[in-house]
């Protein structure tokens, strides 16, 4: 189903179509309105509600909303007519194409209410895609998707560009007052739309088709044979949980922050790595950067105490897989506990630092094990100066240099989970 409402009306109808919309504006603002040039100008002015407005009905705008009706992009088409003006080729063409395409058409106000109140009760998509995730084919995906989807909601579909990230895209479909937004991609762009919708309440589905796809593995979604289509089920059967969610440096995290041996890693696996080896690109890149990585200073200041380290990388953690095994300080990290999992790692030489991650691989996949090169704790806020500056990484994401601020919040983020 998709999420278009046109709006067109004859001259002396137009007040008319007008008022509708302003009654039953809540309704309006969840879908894309569309109109020729007089009756969308019309609705703008008097409702404030944006509209895409088209040609004039003079010269092609009925027309042009037939060819979207033809498409398939139009849940409803109302036009409320005048019974002095016959109808002309344009109206008779529209309507056979409603008739043919099963689009709901009203020329008049009682049927055009019952539209709305049908609307009303239907709930409205948005999907953020980024066609660049991922190793598949992102057209293929998108067909699945809309397959699958389309037959339970008003999918509004928003595909991320260079000049359209996915952020810009979440924060239009909260504007829109969206039933929920789903983000498909990686974690990058799961992590981008999460931020949009934390404190809304406006329930998060996940379609991974990234490299990692480490949020869907922490919550059981599954990433593996056919991602997209478990995903989509997933969505479909309606089961949600409320999750914690944060910030870093006004960042949104949903993952974690990696500081140090993490974001070296995440910079050395660079595309062209990723598409190639997938998620073993990182692993190739960790192994690269033991040679490399030198201790650091580091103040980790919580609850207004201060405590010294030397570490060789740090991880605070909102929600990690078992295989992120830098989070894996005391075992699995707890998602809805309030709390970040912080997890700081020190090795003086690569054996140590080789030990180090076995041991941690051990805890992560069995139980909590003592280890004299690892330092765990829980906090709610914190923040974490080093000595020199290291890089950073969020969800996937180089965000920039220490130091760095990350807050909880608790309960922040609505999940479709299996």
């Amino acid at each position: 189903m998709a999420a278009t409402i046109a709006l067109l009306s004859h001259d002396r109808q137009r007040e008319q179509l007008v008022a509708l919309v302003r009654q039953y504006l809540p309704v309006f603002a969840r879908y894309r309105l569309m109109a020729p040039e007089q009756t969308g100008n019309r609705v703008q002015d008097v409702t404030g509600r944006l509209v895409e407005v088209g040609l004039s009905e003079a010269v092609g705008g009925v027309v042009q909303i037939a060819a979207e009706v033809a498409s398939g992009g139009v849940a409803a088409v109302l036009f409320l007519t005048d019974p002095d003006i016959p109808y002309d080729l344009e109206l008779q063409t529209l309507a056979r194409l409603c008739t043919i395409h099963d689009v709901p058409f009203a020329t008049n106000l009682a049927t055009a209410q019952a539209i709305i109140d049908s609307l009303a009760r239907s709930r409205v998509a948005h999907l953020i895609f980024n066609p660049v995730s991922g190793q598949g084919n992102a057209e293929q995906e998108l067909a699945l998707i809309q397959r699958m989807l389309e037959p339970h909601f008003h999918l509004e579909i928003h595909q991320t560009t260079q000049d359209l990230c996915a952020e810009q895209l979440a924060l239009r479909a909260v504007e829109a007052n969206a039933d929920l937004v789903i983000a498909s991609g990686g974690d990058g762009t799961v992590s981008a739309v999460a931020g949009s919708v934390i404190g809304t309440g406006i329930p998060l589905g996940v379609i991974p088709r990234g490299t990692a796809n480490a949020f869907a593995s922490a919550l059981g979604i599954p990433t593996a044979l056919t991602p997209v289509r478990s995903a989509c089920q997933v969505i479909l059967g309606g089961k949600t949980r409320i999750v914690d969610a944060a910030f870093c440096n006004g960042v949104p995290m949903i993952l974690l922050a990696g500081i140090g041996l993490e974001a070296e890693v995440v910079e050395k696996a660079d595309r062209e790595a990723k598409d190639r080896w997938g998620a073993l690109a990182y692993l190739m890149a960790g192994w690269q950067q033991l040679d490399e990585q030198q201790l650091f200073d580091t103040e980790i200041e919580v609850d207004g105490k201060i405590e010294r380290v030397q570490a060789g990388a740090i991880t605070i953690a909102n929600a990690a897989p078992a295989t992120s095994v830098l989070a894996q300080g005391v075992g699995q990290v707890v998602f809805d506990d309030g709390l970040l999992d912080v997890t700081i790692a020190s090795a003086s030489t690569k054996l140590e630092a080789i030990q180090t991650v076995v041991r941690l691989l051990g805890s992560a996949l069995a139980r909590p094990i003592e280890n004299p090169n690892v330092a765990h704790m829980g906090a709610r806020r914190l923040k974490v100066t080093t000595h020199p500056p290291q890089k950073v990484v969020v969800d996937g994401e180089l965000i920039g240099m220490t130091p760095v601020e990350v807050e909880c919040i608790p309960g922040g983020l609505t999940v479709f989970v299996p």
